[in-house]
């Protein structure tokens, strides 16, 4: 049994409680910002939201994995909405081509804001002129890795926040809904997949040592144990108390850790424009070098 508590990720704790609905975010889940229990601000997707019951499981899942490969992310918590809020909050709805009904109540995804909330500084890209930091630009190699063996079937969302004197961005990495394919629970490969829109990130990866460390701890420190551990206290409404389902889902995850650097040598190969250092013909695997077919 791993102790992922030492990397700052909490499991089986008990549900916060939303009081107050603060205004309705964009996107296509339809999510709302709320203020809960703990005096923290939670982005909360609701479980009958338009996209699929399985996006709050692949929320929860996705960003305590992200979390355990070290990739920054927001802390994710699971939110108990009462009937009663949504009643006497007109905006607790969701909106459907030819019809408006209340958002489920019950226990939903949360994830905590980034940023503050009073103040409008959250950025989905950096500006042009901005330049990334060796620290961030790793980041994004992490995320791809990340994305690549989650087959995230979205592009890779990123906010970026800057506090008052701060002189950089900080950057978190959000939105893991359409992980696993969304509601599909597959994994449909494609080298383009779950790129960042700013290419420039990806400017200088030029080997599979440039996706270290995280490649080397996907491939070599996860176990099945520590998938089930993240997952074990999942609300089984999201996933239409279908165990077998999910259980499935995270061993086909433990077995496409072995995947990961293949997917990532295509993907950086037939690329040319997004990774424009790859070194073409000859790629790394671990420390030896070989000739690509």
């Amino acid at each position: 049994m791993s102790d992922l508590s030492e990397k700052g990720i909490r499991v089986s704790a008990k549900p916060v409680l939303a009081v107050e609905e603060i205004r309705r975010m964009r996107g296509g889940s339809q999510a709302h910002l709320m203020r809960c229990s703990d005096d923290q601000y939670y982005v909360v997707k609701f479980q009958n939201n338009p996209q699929h019951r399985r996006v709050l499981v692949n929320e929860l899942l996705a960003t305590r994995l992200a979390a355990w490969l070290g990739l920054p992310t927001t802390p994710a918590a699971v939110v108990e909405v009462s009937e009663e809020l949504i009643r006497l909050t007109h905006d607790l709805v969701m909106e459907l081509p030819r019809q408006r009904i209340p958002c489920q109540p019950g226990l939903q995804f949360g994830s905590r804001l980034f940023g503050n909330v009073r103040i409008a500084n959250n950025l989905g890209c950096l500006p042009y002129g901005d330049l990334y930091t060796t620290e961030q630009l790793g980041s994004f190699a992490g995320m791809l890795i990340f994305d690549k063996w989650t087959s995230n079937a979205d592009g890779r969302q990123v906010i970026f926040s800057r506090a008052g004197g701060q002189l950089g961005y900080s950057m978190a990495m959000i939105d893991q809904g359409f992980c696993f394919n969304c509601g599909e629970w597959n994994f449909p490969d494609s080298p383009l997949r779950g790129l960042y829109l700013d290419r420039r990130v990806y400017a200088e990866i030029k080997t599979l040592d440039d996706f270290e460390p995280w490649l080397s701890k996907l491939e070599s420190e996860l176990t099945l144990g520590v998938l089930f551990d993240l997952a074990k206290d999942i609300p089984p409404e999201w996933y239409a108390h279908q165990t077998d389902s999910l259980h499935s889902l995270l061993s086909r995850l433990n077995r496409r850790r072995g995947t990961v650097r293949e997917q990532l040598q295509t993907a950086c190969r037939l690329s040319p424009r997004v990774f424009p250092k790859w070194i073409k013909g000859r790629e790394l695997q671990g420390n030896s070098w070989f000739a690509v077919a």
